[in-house]
């Protein structure tokens, strides 16, 4: 009898730190993406690719994301600004990838800014962002401007 409420209790407490460990369910609207580059305060630039490194998604290499997250996130990743790292994220389907229809040779048709009154400014819809859930380092060297 003690042996079995021992042996429940361990189960118990062996689930519940399993519980804890996962993370946060992805929206309908977004992905989780893995991104290796360099960060510039909240400017985020996409790097190379490696074979051991290959991220998630395909972003282009120079491809700016701005990022957000909780202060504590966003302190670590800048105390290592200048340095290779990966971000984990949500990104909303869709932003990431290439406007318009490849028609080959690199080329792409692609709709142009909506008509404007001359009363607005212009908006930055052309900005991708990212909700940075976590960090690493890795190996690699962000170029110096």
């Amino acid at each position: 009898m003690r042996t079995t409420t021992l042996i429940a209790v361990a189960v118990a407490l062996l689930s519940a730190s399993l519980l804890a460990q996962e993370k946060k369910p992805v929206p309908k609207d977004s992905v989780r993406v893995f991104i290796p580059g360099c960060t510039k305060g909240y400017v985020f630039t996409a790097g190379p690719r490696t074979a051991d490194q290959p991220g998630s998604v395909d972003i282009a290499d120079g491809t700016h994301l701005r990022m957000s997250g909780p202060k504590k996130i966003m302190a670590a990743i800048k105390a290592h600004e200048g340095s290779m790292i990966e971000i984990t994220g949500l990104m909303k389907k869709g932003q990431y990838g290439p406007a318009g229809i490849g028609i080959g040779g690199g080329v792409r048709i692609a709709p142009g800014p909506p008509p404007s009154s001359g009363s607005l400014p212009p908006t930055s819809s052309g900005q991708i962002f990212i909700d940075v859930e976590g960090w690493r380092q890795v190996a690699g060297n962000c170029p110096s401007r």
